[in-house]
This record gives C-alpha cells, sequence and structure tokens, in this order.
C-alpha cells in the first residue's frame, strides 16, 4: 500500500525574502552594528543563505561582510567507526580569532549538525562569540543549543519533514513541510 503524503508550503519565495531581512536587521540590533561579525554557512543550504544574509546587510549597512563556508562532514557524530570520513572543508580565508561568528543553517532540529559545526569553528580559531542563525527552527533538540535568529519557529511531529528550497542549489525558493500518513 503506497504512503498517503501532505505538503504545505510555509514560505514562498517573497515571504523568505522578508524573513532573511528581518533576520538580518536582528543580527545588526543585537551586536549594535557589523564590527568585527562574520558570516559562516553551513554546507549545503546555509552557505547560499550566509551569502543572502550578507547582502541584506550589506543594502542596510552599507558596509560588506565576510562570508565563510563550513563543511561538517569530518565532525560528525553519525559516521560508522572505521568509516573514512572526508576531511572537513572550511572555506575561512580570515582568522575567526576574536570575531563574532554568526553560523548559518537551514533547518535546526535535533542541534547534532550544529554541535558539529561548532567543534569544526573552534579548530579554526577562538571567536569572541558564536550566535546561530536558522531560517527554520522545528523542534525535537537532542542537545542543549536554541538558535539566536530564527525565521520560522514550526512545531513539527516526527512524522513530519521540513524541506528547504533555494534558487542557488533548487532552482526556486521554498520551505515546505510534508507529512507522511502510514
Amino acid at each position: 500500500m503506497a504512503q498517503a503524503e501532505e505538503k504545505n508550503v510555509l514560505l514562498d519565495e517573497a515571504a523568505m525574502a522578508r524573513t532573511l531581512t528581518r533576520i538580518a536587521h536582528e543580527i545588526i540590533e543585537r551586536n549594535k552594528g557589523i564590527d568585527n561579525i562574520i558570516l559562516v554557512g553551513i554546507k549545503s543550504r546555509g552557505i547560499p543563505l550566509a551569502y543572502r544574509l550578507a547582502q541584506k546587510i550589506n543594502d542596510i549597512e552599507n558596509q560588506a561582510v565576510l562570508v565563510g563556508e563550513l563543511d561538517i562532514t569530518a565532525y560528525r557524530d553519525d559516521l560508522i567507526k572505521g568509516e573514512e570520513a572526508a576531511v572537513a572543508q572550511c572555506r575561512l580565508p580570515f582568522d575567526i580569532s576574536d570575531k563574532k561568528i554568526i553560523l548559518v543553517d537551514d533547518v535546526l532540529y535535533t542541534g547534532r549538525t550544529i554541535r558539529a559545526a561548532l567543534d569544526a569553528l573552534i579548530d579554526q580559531g577562538r571567536p569572541t562569540c558564536i550566535q546561530l542563525a536558522v531560517l527554520v527552527d522545528r523542534g525535537h533538540r537532542e542537545l542543549p543549543i536554541k538558535a539566536d535568529f530564527v525565521g520560522k519557529n514550526i512545531p513539527t511531529s516526527k512524522k513530519e519533514e521540513i524541506s528547504v528550497f533555494l534558487n542557488e542549489i533548487d532552482g526556486c525558493d521554498e520551505v515546505i513541510i510534508t507529512t507522511n500518513f502510514k
């Protein structure tokens, strides 16, 4: 018997743009400007979101913000022991020591991706602080991690899945929730 599936759009292109503009304003306000701020996107969808936030901050403050890219594959805790882990790919062509790092990701769920990203960042230097910006927080944390900047809080059940589609990767901007009925 085939599974039934229900799909709802949570954010369309316009809503996503407004959400990122709000997050950009919140980042500026909380940090009293953008001095010493670096945005670091987590591969894969956190990277284009970090670049979009940097552009929105530049539009507001008329000043560029550095953006770095972080691949946390080697820091994941769900790799099978003995499995060859890929070396983490960090594109941080600048020193993050004594900087305010805004870690950017698409969906915050269990917190394990963010834990891995924190480990990867600390291996690169010692920032003044690390803040977290996510497009969607869906709950169900397994670790004590909380986002500082949240685009949309979506309480979900474990049967639901949040999917983020970005123009740079998927050809459209959209956040959907899918419910599987068994």
